[in-house]
């Protein structure tokens, strides 16, 4: 088989297996706890109507406005250091995290009632 192949299909297998084990491991979770008696609403906990695409949007917003701050910074530090690229890609992931930390306090300030 070539090799061109071989990246794609174990890409694919992998994201499969996850999948696959994400939602097997579910389901025995929820049957186990139907056979115990547990009541069902305990599967809608922290489901809101209208509040998910909320928290997707926000902490995607961040991430987006991180990654510019650290890229403009990365550019500056190029610009007036003799840094190696190393540094540059340290800022960008750094800057994205912050800004997915800054959207964890958004969403978490935005949703705490």
């Amino acid at each position: 088989m070539d090799e061109e192949i071989l990246i794609p299909l174990s890409f694919f297998a992998a994201i499969f297996g996850m999948v696959y084990l994400y939602f097997s491991t579910r389901n025995k979770e929820r049957l186990a706890l139907i056979e115990k008696g547990a009541d069902a609403s305990i599967f809608n906990i922290g489901k809101r109507s209208g509040s998910s695409w909320k928290v997707v949007v926000i902490n995607l917003a961040f991430l987006l406005m991180g990654i510019g701050l650290g890229t403009f910074l990365a550019a500056l530090i190029d610009t007036y250091t003799n840094l190696e690229e190393g540094a540059m890609a340290a800022v960008i992931f750094f800057m994205a995290g912050v800004g997915l930390y800054l959207g964890y306090l958004q969403t978490k300030k935005e949703f705490d009632d």
